[in-house]
């Protein structure tokens, strides 16, 4: 797990990056010929340099990529009110989401070059409350293994306090890109 940090520090990071990420395409998704011949790490690379755009889904719920490396991505999100559950907690498909982002995209880092893969199993456990009062939090996935047909891995979320809120595990199908046609 990343050693904890302040929150001003993780702020900080964060806007350097999204400063570079609105410059960049935006959200959306890369043309084929963006990404032919790219390895996954590549890919994900790319994204951050603001090459290819980014995933949609993290500007909707408020969050961040922040870093990759060979079968590992950070990402840091925002707990919001809107994020919020009846219960006054963030809801858990917020943290769910923020937690399958880390898992996948650590896995995506460990694909060759016409290589993909998806979701087939995705289990969190929730373990402490997760409120707007902690301004941001962490999910760091890393791999455990990743096969030619199969790959696992796990992931945490926790605060710049080093509090963890949940922690979770993935099993993801690898398969061949289909050819584009």
């Amino acid at each position: 797990m990343t050693e904890p940090q302040g929150i001003d520090a993780w702020i900080a990071e964060e806007a350097e990056i999204v400063q570079r990420l609105d410059a960049g395409p935006g959200p959306g998704l890369a043309r084929p010929e963006q990404i032919a011949g790219k390895t996954g790490l590549q890919m994900m690379e790319a994204m951050l340099r603001a090459e290819i755009p980014y995933a949609a889904i993290a500007k909707t719920l408020d969050f961040t990529l922040l870093s990759v490396s060979p079968g590992v991505a950070v990402f840091q999100g925002t707990p919001l009110p809107q994020h919020l559950n009846p219960l006054g907690t963030i809801h858990g498909g917020w943290v769910a989401t923020l937690l399958d982002s880390a898992l996948g995209c650590s896995v995506h880092t460990m694909m060759p070059a016409g290589r993909a893969y998806t979701t087939a199993e995705l289990s969190v456990n929730y373990v402490k409350g997760l409120t707007p009062k902690a301004q941001r939090v962490r999910a760091e996935g890393k791999v455990i293994h990743c096969g030619r047909q199969l790959a696992t891995a796990e992931a945490r979320l926790f605060g710049p306090d080093g509090t963890l809120y949940a922690h979770a595990t993935t099993t993801c199908l690898v398969f061949e890109m289909p050819s584009a046609r």
